[in-house]
């Protein structure tokens, strides 16, 4: 029974391991599972953050190690009862990490409520999670304060992004507010951040929650009425 939350993570730990045999060790702190990014924000009329639901689409090789260990039945599939199992040991495995999202406003984080939709399923030979939620206070877009939304993986085993900017799609955005996609350049990123990223960033970046700052986000900001 695959009912163990660190189940996911050490497979991600194995494949990680089989692939850094074959790579150099200048590249072996990089992230070799990948997964495409969208995310659809919806906003209340009266400004007020509804949902984030969330797709991510797996790499083909990951995508298969997956399938591999979740086809109990060996068919090459997996049915209805081996997806939940899946989605089962994902909602366990990346709860600690704050299902890989970053909401901020101002700089600071904001609590997210934990999902209850989130649902595993194979397209096209690839691996999709798809999931929605919302933050655990009501949290209103407000003039003068910068609210981001994003996805990132602070134990850097995998590497989640939005491959174009229409992958962050927002609706309901108030006439007042603007929308922006960001992607952070890493080199400017370490500079502005000198001070605040240590020696122990650069010689174990997964031992932290830094790598937040060089993740993608979508920026909104609003105007004053009137």
């Amino acid at each position: 029974m695959l009912n163990s939350p660190s189940r996911l993570k050490n497979i991600f730990i194995r494949l990680c391991c089989s692939l850094a045999a074959f790579l150099p060790v200048a590249v072996k702190a990089h992230p070799h599972v990948f997964a495409e990014a969208r995310l659809e924000l919806s906003i209340a009329p009266d400004g007020t953050v509804e949902k984030l639901a969330h797709v991510w689409r797996f790499d083909d090789i990951f995508s298969s190690t997956v399938l591999m260990e979740f086809d109990k039945n060996g068919d090459l599939q997996l049915d209805n009862n081996e997806l939940n199992d899946l989605a089962h040991v994902i909602n366990g495995s990346i709860a600690e990490f704050k299902y890989f999202q970053t909401v901020l406003v101002d700089g600071k984080d904001v609590k997210m409520a934990r999902p209850n939709d989130l649902a595993a399923d194979f397209i096209d030979n690839h691996l999709l999670i798809v999931f929605s939620s919302k933050p655990e206070k009501p949290l209103k877009l407000e003039p003068g304060h910068t609210v981001s939304f994003g996805v990132y993986d602070p134990t850097f085993y995998t590497a989640i992004d939005y491959v174009n900017d229409s992958e962050m799609v927002v609706t309901g955005l108030p006439k007042q507010c603007a929308s922006i996609v960001v992607r952070p350049n890493p080199d400017e990123v370490i500079a502005q951040n000198q001070s605040t990223l240590t020696e122990a960033f650069f010689n174990d970046p997964t031992g932290n929650d830094m790598s937040k700052i060089f993740a993608t986000r979508l920026e909104i900001n609003c105007a004053a009425k009137g």
